[in-house]
């Protein structure tokens, strides 16, 4: 995110929220069957499968081009998330961030995907982990 992202208050970014978690929802889905994916071609490609008439070159040829494809769409929700003003930081579990400001301090609202609404923050330069609850002044 640039420095010309938008400046999101708890409200805003709640407003957000049920276009945000369709396509996230969506992301996660999709990076899910992805990590599977290139794990089962690891699988196929091991040594003890690389044989001549190797039964596993079609099926391997055909996971390829999925991932292909599953990485143009993981493209399209990355865009459409930053056209909206915020990011993924975790495709998998669903973590977004919202740049946000608390007394004039730039922080990262953070939800994660199930997560009824926006509950939590952390500093800029912190994680997921690093999550507080949002103060009660905070709108």
């Amino acid at each position: 995110m640039s420095d010309s992202s938008p400046v999101f208050t708890v409200e805003e970014a709640n407003k957000r929220l049920p276009l945000v978690s369709v396509i996230v929802n969506d992301l996660s889905e999709l990076s899910r069957k992805v990590a599977e994916r290139r794990n089962r071609i690891e699988q196929l490609a091991s040594p003890t499968t690389r044989k001549e008439n190797d039964p596993y070159a079609e099926e391997r040829q055909q996971i390829l081009e999925e991932l292909e494809n599953d990485v143009k769409y993981l493209g399209r929700y990355e865009t459409e998330l930053d056209q909206l003003g915020v990011w993924c930081r975790d495709h998998v579990d669903g973590v977004v961030i919202f740049p946000s400001e608390i007394d004039g301090t730039k922080i990262h609202l953070s939800w994660k995907l199930g997560e009824p609404e926006i509950l939590f923050w952390h500093g800029v330069d912190e994680g997921f982990n690093d999550r507080r609850p949002l103060p009660v002044s905070v709108e």
